[in-house]
């Protein structure tokens, strides 16, 4: 075999052919079982056909099962879309989010639920909340926080609006590009995009093209759309829309500081599946008085939980306020037992937004 090598690649090629052919036996296997325990899920109101928690055990199961020399990565990438053909089968998740298609909140969310999810893009985030407490939309992806410019304070307000539920997040990691009909910098006059988008790209921009002027549109997505359309313009945005609308990949990579990271909730009319969860989400109001918030706090440390973030938002009355809280923990978990009470003994209103899996940043 050795000395015929190309004998040896049709032997190769060979064994990859029954290799794919029993994988898709599998998978048709999978997905038959997966329509089982759809055919179940039906008959019962309080199971949500997401379930993060199981996804997230599942994948760390098989990551430490599989003994390479496919990466984690990829593993991971192959079960996004197993796992979005299996919820697609059962029932097809229609998934509510801030638009035009191919903004971050969109891409987030693909990159997250796999490629099948249903997404339906909303005018603005109140509009993402309704459409999920509606039910017109059984999730939504909304943004949080951005680990440059801080939280998305609209985003916790229409919490205390909503009955909504976090059930998962995730992580996305926010690189810009320069998007263009022209195929070269010197023809670009213009550059279109997000104020956020340009505000991060401002001395790349000044270096490279300082003499184009800078024009503000709703989203990355839409200065995308509308560059498609006009000569000598350019847009800050995502690449992969680059392919979508047949334009120029100019730049990547242009933000001025690296390490540019957004973190996305998935809301839901119901609470997260406990399995994997390992972080709390917290909306809080304590009394107008000295040492209210203190003893917030001490109940958490008596149980060593730690808290991730603290942000107080206006409750709409003048000067009051509500607090909005990460922990890294399971506050239902039965360690932290009797922890809810003592809350609520120090609070005028406790609502716990979700326990869910914390998201990964990869």
């Amino acid at each position: 075999m050795a000395a015929n090598p190309e004998h040896s690649l049709e032997e190769l090629r060979a064994a990859i052919s029954e290799v794919d052919r029993s994988l898709v036996a599998l998978l048709n296997k999978r997905a038959t079982l997966s329509l089982d325990v759809g055919s179940l899920k039906r008959g019962s109101a309080a199971s949500p056909i997401f379930r993060p928690g199981r996804e997230a055990e599942l994948l760390k199961t098989l990551a430490t099962c599989s003994a390479g020399p496919l990466p984690e990565s990829h593993l991971r990438a192959i079960y996004r879309e197993i796992l979005s053909s299996s919820r697609y089968l059962q029932s097809p998740q229609r998934v509510a989010f801030l638009g035009p298609e191919g903004t971050f909140s969109h891409m987030a969310g693909r990159a997250l639920l796999g490629s099948l999810a249903s997404f339906h893009p909303q005018h603005n985030l109140p509009m993402v909340f309704q459409a999920v407490e509606s039910g017109d939309c059984d999730i939504g992806v909304v943004p949080l926080e951005n680990s440059l410019q801080g939280s998305v304070g609209q985003s916790f307000d229409l919490f205390m609006k909503h009955p909504l539920h976090i059930r998962t997040e995730t992580y996305c990691r926010i690189r810009h590009s320069l998007l263009s009909r022209e195929r070269d910098l010197a023809s670009v006059n213009v550059v279109y995009s997000h104020p956020q988008p340009l505000a991060q790209c401002a001395n790349w921009l000044m270096r490279n093209l300082p003499r184009a002027r800078v024009a503000p549109l709703e989203s990355t997505a839409a200065a995308a759309h509308h560059v498609a359309e006009e000569a000598g313009a350019a847009a800050i945005a995502h690449a992969d829309l680059a392919a979508e609308l047949g334009l120029h990949l100019l730049a990547n990579g242009m933000e001025d500081q690296p390490g540019n990271w957004t973190r996305f909730a998935v809301v839901g009319r119901n609470p997260a599946d406990r399995p994997g969860a390992d972080k709390t989400s917290l909306l809080f109001s304590v009394a107008d008085k000295p040492g209210s918030l203190f003893r917030v706090l001490q109940c958490l440390a008596d149980k060593s939980i730690n808290m991730r973030k603290l942000e107080s938002r206006p409750q709409g009355d003048n000067w009051k306020y509500i607090f909005f809280a990460d922990l890294e923990c399971d506050i239902f978990n039965k360690e932290y037992a009797g922890i809810l009470e003592s809350l609520e003994e120090h609070c005028l209103s406790l609502r716990v937004l979700g326990s869910y899996p914390s998201g990964r940043q990869e």
